[in-house]
């Protein structure tokens, strides 16, 4: 399952993303916390390569906490400052603020020294579509300023927001990059709800799910369904055990392979499987 989604307007944000960087002394990017690797742009990296930099890692409350712990530690030691959010709750919130405060500091006092009695702190705000970032800005400030939804590609334009009377965000539409060179990355943002739903092709991503489940948390399955299955049982037959112990049945009596798709997908998104994280930092070591 090769997934490939990259809208035309994607273009214009990454040109208007260039444009821009030099308005701004941070730049805060939002992983979501299940995937940090996959759902973290390598083009970013390039574009705030001279800037001081933020990781935030949202939807914590959907994650593996030791994986998460791991991936803390990995980009801390990379340089860059981790603030773990739920921009559902607005748990972690006043951290990026307090944060972007230590990062500004020194040229803070430095241009006070000159004279420069206010001195606002610009971030630009960066992620793939539905990570969570209009979601994080509108309880932020408090107010709906940024436009959500739950489909990727939903907010389209850039858009300045003071956060605190010295604390402005410009924020921007989500951004893929043109191909995803792993396969893994495409499915795994698929799995999230990173890549538009109406491209994909539900049975065959739910068979996909299966497989990273079955391997990293069995568990789940298994508990989630009232289901028993050995290592060796292939995924549709699993999928097809969630079918029967759902009671999903077609009209000709067979057991609804495509229902049972989009519950398991949609029950894995909304953490009732229980917190899972699909990556761990060593299983990138060499390509981040």
């Amino acid at each position: 399952m090769n997934i490939q989604w990259y809208p035309g307007h994607m273009t214009k944000t990454r040109r208007m993303m260039q444009e821009n960087i030099g308005l701004v002394d941070i730049v805060i990017e939002l992983l979501d916390a299940r995937i940090p690797y996959s759902s973290k742009n390598p083009e970013i990296d390039e574009l705030a390569k001279n800037k001081k930099r933020i990781v935030i890692l949202n939807k914590v409350d959907l994650a593996d906490d030791e994986k998460t712990k791991l991936w803390t530690k990995y980009f801390e030691e990379r340089d860059c400052k981790v603030v773990l959010v739920n921009s559902i709750t607005g748990k972690g919130l006043k951290d990026i603020t307090e944060v972007s405060k230590e990062l500004m500091k020194e040229k803070i006092e430095r241009l006070r020294q000159r004279g420069r009695l206010f001195v606002p702190t610009r971030a630009m705000i960066v992620g793939i579509p539905n990570v969570g970032k209009s979601t994080l800005i509108n309880k932020f400030v408090g107010k709906a300023l940024a436009k959500t939804g739950d489909k990727a590609g939903v907010t389209r334009g850039k858009q300045w927001i003071k956060v605190k009377k010295e604390f402005e965000l410009l924020d921007t539409p989500g951004i893929l990059w043109p191909k995803f060179e792993d396969k893994e990355v495409g499915l795994k943002l698929a799995f999230t709800g990173a890549v538009n739903d109406d491209i994909l092709d539900t049975y065959t991503l739910a068979l996909h799910l299966i497989d990273y489940l079955r391997k990293l948390y069995p568990n789940s399955l298994k508990e989630r369904y009232k289901i028993n299955f050995d290592e060796d049982m292939q995924a549709d037959k699993i999928l097809n055990a969630i079918g029967e112990a759902r009671g999903f049945k077609s009209k000709g009596g067979e057991t609804d392979l495509e229902r049972a798709s989009i519950i398991l997908i949609d029950e894995f998104r909304a953490c009732k499987l229980g917190k899972i994280s699909l990556e761990s930092p060593e299983d990138f070591i060499e390509k981040i």
